[in-house]
């Protein structure tokens, strides 16, 4: 059946139907199925994703989703194994993109309902929010940490790429273009609401993955009223940046609340801090026996081999890159000779996971007398001290309030207040002061078959020493 569209004719357009009026005088016309071409994506945050052909720019979007480089993004964990600890959180850094592409649109259909906004700035903005991470490697930020990638610059690359299908894309619709979403995405030029859209603490990538990470996981500590606060944005006349309206404060107090509530309870979740931490062992192991030659699997001609020797890796090479290609390497690691690293790998596969000793009661100043004796006595049980334990200290920050190549303000959020003026989230809410400081933890994270013998040679650190019991999760 063909796709049609009914539309008044000419002459009813524009005036009320008689209720009276007999139907067979109303006359139709039926639009030609290539004016409604539409392509729909469900998705479990926004529901409907609807992208029309018709429109230039969402045109262009549809292509760049199906390119190669785009695609692979189904096969990288967006929050890496996460799901140890919560079994729902499997969803990929494709589902976010897609998300961070339509949190973007809404913002700036809120934007255009009162000020003008350049068609080809606004597609500069789109790009660059559906391409964002696009430079992930498996197991993302862990990985990134080993590898010695950047995946902002791999991400910059892979635009910038004449080879890839991303670049071809973008090239095919406007020539410059590639050029000038990698600019955009640097950071470089001068700061408008655009850029904020892309990265901000109001962007379109925070607000998406707050409400997608607490749905996967299940955990509800990171919902927040998403379209209330869509309906406060505004731009502040003054300096071209993304601001919010006095009535939004509380909305954007709820959404910074749940990034708080987000990192206590599921990033920074014991579980989940034991597994990256794992995972990074067992890389750097990997990375050691690759560099000694000592490394039987994968091919020296493996992009994964290359990746953890830090080698340059094409496009093409990075796009064969992910998840998959990395948990293949771990199962087969399961069985190698060197013992460290095929009893990380059985631990990753099997929730084999380190035991947690909680440190943060202790004093900054003796922390490392703890850790040092810690690993003392690993060693002297037979143990490995460089990979059968290590610290865990957060360095992340709930609010940053300033961003490389901007002063101090730009990364702060704008609020217009009652009376027209301006003022700074940061200066208004007091909440800030608590939520501003550093979400902080002193960790020791050990092998279970050490554990008991690292308790009995620290003791009972003051207040508190948290050991996870057998089975827990």
């Amino acid at each position: 059946m063909r796709d049609i569209k009914l539309e008044p004719s000419a002459s009813l357009r524009g005036r009320a139907i008689d209720p009276n009026e007999s139907h067979t005088q109303i006359s139709y016309t039926i639009l030609p199925a290539a004016t409604m071409a539409e392509k729909i994506i469900r998705d479990p945050v926004h529901d409907v994703i609807a992208l029309r052909l018709e429109r230039p720019v969402e045109a262009l979007l549809f292509r760049l989703i199906n390119a190669a480089e785009f695609q692979r993004l189904r096969r990288v964990r967006q929050l890496g194994f996460a799901g140890l600890a919560y079994p729902g959180a499997d969803h990929s850094r494709y589902s976010h993109s897609l998300g961070v592409m339509e949190t973007g649109r809404k913002m700036i259909e809120q934007l255009r309902r009162s000020f003008a906004i350049d068609e080809q700035e606004e597609t500069i903005c789109l790009c660059a929010c559906l391409l964002h991470d696009l430079g992930h490697g498996p197991f993302s930020h862990v990985f990134e940490r080993v590898s010695g990638f950047d995946h902002e610059e791999l991400t910059r690359g892979i635009v910038e790429d004449s080879s890839s299908q991303v670049h071809q894309v973008l090239a095919a619709h406007e020539a410059g273009l590639p050029a000038r979403v990698a600019a955009f995405m640097a950071g470089t030029g001068l700061r408008t609401f655009l850029c904020d859209i892309l990265s901000s603490q109001l962007d379109a990538d925070r607000l998406d993955y707050l409400l997608r990470d607490n749905l996967m996981t299940g955990s509800r500590y990171g919902d927040y009223d998403l379209t209330w606060l869509l309906h406060a944005l505004t731009i502040d006349e003054g300096s071209g940046r993304l601001a919010v309206t006095w009535k939004g404060v509380s909305a954007v107090e709820a959404y910074l609340q749940s990034r708080f509530h987000m990192y206590r309870n599921v990033y920074f979740h014991k579980v989940v801090r034991s597994a990256e931490g794992m995972v990074k062992l067992a890389l750097q192991r990997a990375r050691r026996l690759a560099v000694q030659e000592r490394l039987p699997w994968p091919r020296r001609d493996d992009v994964v081999y290359k990746s953890l020797l830090g080698q340059r890796l094409s496009t093409a090479e990075f796009t064969d890159l992910d998840d998959v290609s990395m948990l293949h390497c771990f199962k087969l690691w399961t069985t190698a000779d060197d013992a460290p690293l095929a009893a990380l790998c059985n631990g990753l596969l099997y929730r084999k996971l380190f035991k947690t000793i909680d440190l943060t009661p202790v004093e900054a100043g003796d922390v490392g007398g703890f850790v040092a004796a810690a690993e003392a006595a690993v060693a002297k049980a037979g143990g490995d001290p460089a990979y059968d334990l290590f610290y865990d200290e957060p360095k992340d920050t709930q609010y940053q309030t300033d961003y490389p190549g901007h002063d101090g303000a730009a990364g702060d959020i704008l609020v217009r207040t009652a009376d027209g003026g301006q003022t700074t989230f940061a200066a208004l809410s007091p909440l800030m002061q608590a939520l501003g400081r550093q979400l902080m933890f002193r960790r020791l994270h050990v092998n279970a078959a050490y554990a008991s013998v690292v308790l009995q040679t620290l003791g009972r650190p003051p207040r508190a020493v948290e050991l996870h019991k057998k089975g827990a999760l």
